[in-house]
């Protein structure tokens, strides 16, 4: 099993931090691992994206032009990453906010509307674990205590408090896919 990933969204929205968290959770399960972040000037407001692979065999570049996976956190991802996608490939995006959904008829397209979810969680800011619950019940390369492990390693420590938030969200995308799948 190789999975390779591309996430995307600005600065701010937790794109680096999704990347991290697959990657310590491949960690946990032993399995080899890649992250490699792309980002610009800005810390917050700037575009972002990082790619990251979770392999049970060596890899061998973290270098990629196409994905088993794009995550679009915003219309810019989408219109950038949607050509990414390997044919039979998943893009996840974030729904509530894009203007122009992906148009693609070889892969599969999951809108999720992680944003209001977020809101209704009272907390804008796990608006990327939403959309990281809904790839991993999509997609589940990785087990769901590893990947709670997984975010414990990025969160730093004045945050711990926020996991079962965290928790709770990675928990709402995987029941959004089911709906919207449904």
């Amino acid at each position: 099993m190789t999975e390779e990933i591309i996430i995307s969204g600005f600065g701010g929205q937790g794109v680096l931090s999704m990347g991290q968290i697959l990657c310590y959770s491949g960690v946990v399960e032993e399995k080899e691992v890649s992250w490699m972040p792309s980002y610009g000037p800005e810390m917050r407001g700037g575009t972002a994206n990082c790619i990251a692979i979770i392999s049970d065999q060596k890899i061998s570049s973290p270098i990629l032009t196409k994905f088993d996976t794009v995550i679009a956190l915003n219309q810019p991802s989408i219109d950038k990453f949607e050509s990414a996608v390997k044919p039979g490939g998943l893009l996840i995006y974030e729904s509530s906010t894009a203007l122009n959904p992906p148009t693609r008829t070889d892969i599969e397209i999951v809108p999720i509307e992680a944003a209001n979810e977020a809101t209704k969680l009272e907390n804008p800011k796990v608006m990327n674990m939403i959309i990281l619950g809904a790839f991993l019940k999509k997609k589940p390369i990785l087990k769901f205590d590893n990947v709670l492990a997984g975010l414990g390693k990025v969160l730093p420590e004045r945050y711990h408090h926020l996991i079962p938030l965290n928790e709770k969200a990675l928990r709402r995308g995987m029941e959004l896919v089911e709906e919207v799948t449904a």
